[in-house]
């Protein structure tokens, strides 16, 4: 193991080790229920590890035995007196679930206990999600006479279909993990103390067999262009990526790796060698 470093924050622990960047909702005594402080530092921990080019792959998890119960309700009420609707303001589970959609490394969720409302919301753009069998879900807004976040009416369709997720989101039912798996809302499912693990085990799957940089392309094509009304545009973005293959380091160490019969070694990384052909690097202002 390499030495790990780790950065303060209040509602979360963030640390890097061995390529991987672990964050970790941190109010256990709550069973992290979120916060306005909580949203703010995940949204700063999330682009600090997407920025670190010692990062390869992000695993968000909890301190506790639940993920998270949702909204922090402990005051009464939501924590958003003096908001004004129409302000260019951002709730603060998008806030989150944006910025992983937004990031080129891959994020994989290791949920475990309850992961409800916000608590869930959040993880929908993660690019996988290990459960526990002892998960439990639900997205119960309407039984809370509230409205749903982080983008999650158009994450959820996406991930599970609208049938599915038209009875999760208006029933707001609770529901378990053998349900969640077989509707795709998870990638797997372990032993509550186990999927941490299992969760640290793809990461390092990822960081051995992957190339960054391919991956991060993937994921953002896979993020902005799955859902297009037609395959052309997509097929103009292959190409201009494609004709580029022979002067692409790790598209020559993927080949040369293959046929020599060994790990590959990627020399390129993320983001310094994202290409910048790519539409949304030309085009978007923020990271």
């Amino acid at each position: 193991m390499t030495a790990e470093t780790t950065t303060a924050y209040t509602a979360i622990v963030y640390a890097v080790a061995d390529r991987i960047a672990t964050v970790s909702l941190n109010r256990p005594e709550a069973r992290n229920g979120y916060t306005l402080t909580m949203a703010h530092e995940l949204e700063h921990a999330f682009l600090a590890a997407d920025a670190d080019p010692t990062v390869q792959v992000v695993v968000f998890t909890c301190v506790g035995k639940d993920f998270s119960v949702g909204a922090d309700l402990s005051g009464g009420g939501f924590d958003v007196s003096g908001t004004d609707p129409d302000a260019d303001w951002q709730e603060p589970a998008g806030r989150c679930s944006k910025t992983i959609y937004g990031m080129n490394k891959p994020v994989i969720a290791a949920l475990r206990g309850v992961s409800v409302g916000g608590g869930m919301t959040i993880t929908l753009s993660c690019d996988f999600r290990l459960a526990s069998t002892d998960s439990r879900f639900s997205f119960p807004f309407s039984r809370r006479g509230i409205f749903p976040e982080g983008a999650s009416v158009w994450y959820l369709p996406r991930l599970v279909g609208i049938s599915k997720a038209t009875d999760w989101m208006l029933t707001g039912r609770l529901f378990g993990a053998s349900e969640a798996l077989d509707a795709g809302l998870v990638t797997s499912v372990h032993e509550p103390e186990a999927v941490l693990g299992a969760a640290y085990e793809l990461a390092r799957d990822i960081i051995a067999n992957t190339s960054e940089v391919s991956t991060a392309v993937i994921k953002q094509m896979l993020n902005r262009l799955s859902g297009l009304d037609s395959p052309i545009p997509v097929h103009a973005i292959d190409s201009r990526l494609v004709a580029g293959l022979s002067r692409h380091s790790d598209a020559v160490e993927g080949v040369k790796s293959f046929l020599e019969k060994r790990p590959p070694a990627f020399p390129m990384t993320v983001p310094g060698d994202l290409p910048q052909l790519l539409p949304w690097i030309e085009t978007d202002q923020t990271p």
